[in-house]
């Protein structure tokens, strides 16, 4: 009886909600920015992806990123992450992305003879994929 007794209160006890205690954080300014350029997609990654998240996240990125990368990157951004921004902003913010950050900026390695011809990458290169932990039992 005691048992009972005692497992009823702890779930009666685990059911009482625990009101949020309110927290504030203050961030440290944005220090990194985009690079500027005269390219229109400049002024809407400023504006739509700065945001979600720092510009860290760009200068990141593989410096031999195709298009195709970026384009997916960018689409992956509204979804499934819910971005909130027009698909019409879509081609000048991969234009900015690729000819600024990318495979295609001034001066950049050609994709061709940074990779040897079994690792070409081809126009359906899409972003990686977060590592995602191995379950016991389960076959990659």
């Amino acid at each position: 009886m005691t048992f009972r007794l005692s497992y009823l209160l702890l779930l009666a006890g685990a059911s009482i909600a625990v009101p949020a205690l309110g927290v504030d954080i203050d961030l440290p300014p944005e220090t990194a920015t985009f690079k500027p350029s005269p390219l229109p997609g400049y002024a809407l990654v400023q504006q739509h992806c700065m945001s979600c998240h720092s510009v860290h996240y760009v200068q990141t990125q593989p410096p031999t990123s195709l298009r195709s990368y970026w384009e997916a990157a960018v689409k992956k951004m509204k979804k499934p992450f819910g971005a909130q921004f027009p698909d019409d902003d879509i081609p000048a913010m991969v234009d900015y992305l690729t000819r600024v950050y990318g495979a295609e900026r001034a001066g950049a390695t050609p994709v061709a003879a940074a990779h040897p011809p079994a690792a070409k990458e081809s126009a359906t290169v899409q972003p990686p994929l977060p590592a995602r932990p191995h379950r016991a039992g389960h076959a990659r």
